[in-house]
């Protein structure tokens, strides 16, 4: 592609050579530079990649996107466009490159503090149902038509974001799905991507520091971006942010919570437990009525299926879909059932702090087990603080704990355990526990010493498929190993 065609809807002075370079590829990693790429340097948080530029033409790179002026006597032959932001620049250029896939789908963009990856498993669970062909970004990885891909940050960056949408689109998606973030908001990782519906969940102050955000307004205000650039906002009317957050938005709003204005309303719910059940039904008034059954836990799961059910009737979908979505729902590792047994619960979930730890148990709480039992341990080569209120917790709600490894890496697992009994003292001095170093032995104890009525938590892990010991990383997905454990001594 022509560097001409590349920077189309991009403000930029070319500083020198010519809009008829032809660039094969963008890259942003200096360490990938080679002969026909375009190289985009970009001020980070650590380092200001201008410094690679001269390497870069050394290495044969047709042209160079800057966005403050460097010595361009060591760049003879290089075409070289300055650039207001080289970020902002990058993604529409990402955009243009890969033929602007994200406007031939309909798009959805979640975002908010907590919920935004439960919230896409259920808007994408809806949309399935319906038949629409998805593909999904968030937390979990990216999900498209049976496959599935890691990536390192919750909203990437915009190079790969266009990518994908690409390969969405050739695989046959007509919907990408996506949780936004405040960071791919600020560092323009979503520049040039306009929603059809745009969702926000909730709002608690979180990613606020030293390279993240300056203040909680700061970070309000950086979610709320998303509401300049979708058509519609399905949004929270309850979370008492979203007046704030909504200021200058320029879609038009649907609203879903509590409130007696909310366009649609729950108005009544009940916590429904079964040994292969674990979830909620709960009445919908407003702009319709319906009862709704949702298969995941807790009151918060009523806020995240009333946010897929709003943008499922934004969209047009038929309420049979919402219904069998909602009620199919699973997300890997979040409150995560493995029916293993008629005679107890058990479940995982990826809680790993002290805050996580005690909303899930509190959520379990509400169910009235015959015991709350919870599996834990915490990672190595990290704060004590998180084991000590991770134990002082589990003493306080759980009945009965089984204290056990979580990639240790190079700690004794015997010494992250000492520290937990610390914070298990305190919460609970009579609190009742064992401790089985071994995770698998300790997810063996768990099912064989299980009491009718029981709920039992495994968590920590979530999804993850590995275990780390001693700085090796052994193949281990507890949902896996669990049924295999099951059927080995023929559980019932």
């Amino acid at each position: 592609m022509k560097l001409e065609q590349l920077l189309e809807g991009v403000p930029f002075t070319l500083a020198q050579g010519s809009l008829d370079t032809e660039i094969s590829d963008i890259i942003y990693d200096s360490r990938k530079a080679a002969p026909g790429l375009l190289f985009v340097c970009i001020v980070g948080t650590q380092r200001d990649s201008h410094e690679f530029a001269a390497d870069c033409a050394a290495k044969g790179v047709s042209a160079l996107v800057i966005q403050h002026d460097i010595d361009l006597s060591a760049l003879p032959g290089v075409t070289v466009v300055k650039v207001e932001s080289s970020r902002y620049a990058m993604a529409l250029m990402s955009a243009n490159l890969f033929g602007n896939p994200s406007r031939k789908m309909t798009m959805i963009g979640v975002t908010g503090t907590k919920g935004k990856t439960t919230t896409t498993h259920m808007i994408k669970s809806v949309l399935e149902a319906a038949g629409r062909k998805v593909g999904m970004i968030g937390t979990n990885g990216i999900y498209y038509m049976g496959r599935h891909k890691d990536t390192a940050n919750t909203t990437p960056e915009s190079y790969e974001l266009q990518k994908t949408f690409r390969e969405f689109l050739d695989a046959g998606c007509d919907t990408a799905l996506m949780e936004v973030s405040s960071q791919g908001l600020m560092m323009d990782r979503v520049a040039g991507v306009h929603y059809n519906v745009g969702v926000f969940t909730n709002l608690s102050p979180d990613h606020i520091g030293p390279g993240e955000h300056k203040t909680f307004e700061e970070y309000r205000s950086w979610k709320g971006q998303l509401f300049k650039r979708c058509d519609v906002g399905v949004v929270n009317i309850d979370d008492e942010n979203t007046e704030a957050l909504l200021e200058g938005h320029t879609c038009r709003l649907v609203t879903y919570g509590r409130a007696e204005q909310a366009d649609y309303r729950e108005t009544g719910f009940e916590l429904l437990r079964t040994h292969d059940f674990l979830g909620v039904k709960f009445h919908v008034t407003g702009k319709d009525e319906m009862d709704v059954k949702v298969n995941m836990p807790g009151e918060f799961s009523v806020y995240n299926a009333l946010a897929a059910l709003a943008v499922g009737k934004v969209l047009g979908l038929p309420d049979q879909a919402i219904h069998d979505g909602l009620g199919k729902c699973v997300v890997k590792g979040r409150v995560e059932l493995v029916p293993i047994s008629k005679k107890f619960t058990i479940l995982l979930d990826y809680a790993h702090n002290e805050v996580s730890t005690e909303s899930l148990l509190t959520t379990l709480r509400a169910y009235k087990p015959h015991r709350l039992v919870v599996v834990f341990g915490c990672g190595g080569n990290r704060s004590k603080l998180r084991r000590y209120g991770m134990g002082e917790i589990c003493a306080k709600m759980a009945d009965f704990s089984i204290l056990t490894e979580d990639n240790n890496r190079f700690e004794k697992v015997e010494d992250i355990l000492a520290d937990i009994r610390v914070g298990m003292n305190k919460g609970n001095p009579d609190a009742k526990f064992v401790e089985i170093p071994d995770r698998l032995d300790a997810l063996h104890y768990a099912v064989d010493h299980a009491q009718e009525g029981d709920l039992i938590a495994v968590i920590g892990k979530g999804h993850e498929t590995y275990r780390d010991r001693e700085g090796v990383k052994t193949p281990f997905l507890e949902r896996e190993l669990l049924e295999e454990y099951a059927q080995q001594i023929g559980l019932e």
